[in-house]
């Protein structure tokens, strides 16, 4: 009789070792975190603070009164002829700038433009019935009359008080034949360029008063450094008028005038 072979009794099922491979992962991961800690934590401590800042806006205006005036005078004259209408100009523009040498005005003050002609014609309407025809027809027709020609005088002086009045008295030369048109005087500031730089001083003061008043009113902070300032507008007005306009005005009408400076300015917080 055959023996049966004994088959060896099994054990319970044994399972790989898992521990190492996990503390390897820990390890690893609570380097990772370390790291993005570390990272987080000196980007925060680098960022840079925000800079709280104001922005205003200032102005300056002052009076100031012309001392530049420029006014002129125009002089025609016509006749049949070019040459006779250049002789009777010149006689009235020799009387205009006799009246004014005698005015007080110097000769160097007084310019003469060169004289501009022009054909004179005038006409004449004429109505038919032409033959065979019961319509009437206008005809027009244009007789020459001779030459108009003209003359200006410019008058440019710091006198201003002077020219004014030659500008109202040049007129009675029309009681002498002389047939003179009168202009309004312009007037100017020729110290103009160093008063604006004088204007916008001003104007960044008070800009940075403005911003203390306005601090000092809210508390907490006070004014520190200017980090910005552009120049706005200029406006040259006639005295008292409150005119604006985005590309400034300039007033040539007027003897008295205000000028207004505007400066946009930002400053930082302390």
């Amino acid at each position: 009789m055959e023996k049966m072979s004994e088959t060896p009794e099994l054990g319970p099922p044994r399972w790989p070792d898992l521990r190492p491979i996990g503390t390897i992962c820990f390890a690893a991961a609570m380097v990772w975190s370390t790291s993005i800690v570390m990272s987080t934590w000196k980007t925060v401590r680098v960022r840079p603070e925000a800079h709280r800042t104001i922005k205003i806006t200032g102005s300056a205006k002052k009076r100031i009164t012309s001392d530049l005036i420029e006014w002129s005078a125009s002089l025609d004259a016509n006749a049949p002829d070019r040459t006779a209408a250049y002789k009777e100009l010149r006689d009235e523009t020799d009387k205009a700038v006799a009246f004014l040498t005698k005015q007080g005005i110097k000769a160097d003050e007084i310019a003469v433009s060169s004289a501009s002609f022009n054909e004179v014609y005038d006409t004449e309407e004429e109505i038919k019935v032409l033959p065979n025809t019961t319509v009437p027809v206008k005809t027009e027709k244009k007789i020459f009359k001779g030459f108009h020609t003209r003359q200006v005088v410019t008058v440019r002086s710091k006198d201003v008080a002077r020219i004014e009045k030659a500008s109202r008295e040049i007129t009675s030369l029309l009681e002498q034949g002389v047939t003179v048109a009168s202009t309004e005087p312009r007037y100017f500031y020729t110290r103009l360029g160093e008063l604006k730089v004088e204007m916008l001083a001003e104007a960044g003061k008070d800009a940075r008063a403005r911003a203390d008043n306005i601090i000092k009113s809210a508390g907490g902070a006070s004014i520190g450094k200017l980090i910005k300032t552009d120049m706005g507008i200029i406006n040259i007005n006639p005295a008292n008028s409150t005119q604006t306009s985005e590309e400034g005005n300039n007033d040539t009408a007027s003897l008295d005038k205000d000028i207004i400076t505007i400066v946009h300015a930002e400053f930082e917080l302390e």
